[in-house]
């Protein structure tokens, strides 16, 4: 008896960012369709995502099996997309208070955005920074204030971009929000033979 193939599903975890191929680990149940809420497991934990209509070309290239760690766990019920929206809520008054508590504090850190984990035991604050800053007592006061687990990842100019989205010079939705799973390095030469100063090469396109 041959093995059952594994279905991947095309889903994004956010409105802004790019597909994310994985396996649907069921062994029952209807194929998911484009627009249905669906909990996958990611780096770190679950997330509530949004099947949409894939690339059939794109996803027959894609390497996943059943036990990976990217995995689609079920479709999501009335009450995870409840939880998932009164998380998002929490997600903006952490924003706003940790954007509070930095101007206050004087950090050299610009916030880009905050992320609550499906089950509820962290919230992630992505920032940006020319070096390293000091944000212990912060981490503090935040954990203090949302009873959580508070982690500070710092991230590069073009993962802002990822993160914010918005459109190149082309016109087009930026790659690394559509398709770029990783980041080469930018060198001078490349830079030169698109007319592009220094600065608007290394901040990505923005």
């Amino acid at each position: 008896m041959l093995p059952r193939t594994p279905r991947v599903v095309s889903i994004k975890l956010t409105e802004v960012g790019r597909v994310h191929h994985v396996v649907d680990g069921r062994e029952h149940g209807r194929p998911p369709a484009p627009g249905d809420r669906v909990i996958v497991e990611v780096d770190g934990g679950q997330a509530v995502g949004t099947v949409v209509r894939g690339i059939p070309q794109l996803v027959g290239r894609r390497r996943t099996t059943p036990d990976g760690p990217h995995r689609m766990v079920r479709l999501a019920s009335r009450g995870d997309i409840v939880t998932r929206l009164k998380q998002e809520r929490r997600e903006q008054d952490a924003y706003r208070v940790a954007l509070l508590k930095i101007r206050e504090r004087g950090l050299a850190m610009k916030l880009v955005r905050v992320e609550q984990l499906f089950d509820g035991s962290r919230l992630l604050f992505y920032f940006t920074a020319e070096g390293r800053v000091d944000f212990r007592e912060l981490v503090r006061e935040l954990a203090a204030e949302f009873h959580a687990r508070i982690e500070m990842r710092q991230i590069g100019p073009r993962d802002e971009a990822k993160s914010i989205g918005g459109y190149g010079t082309c016109g087009r939705p930026l790659c690394c929000t559509t398709f770029l799973t990783s980041f080469e390095p930018v060198s001078i030469k490349m830079a030169k033979n698109q007319n592009l100063t220094g600065r608007f090469c290394f901040r990505g396109g923005q």
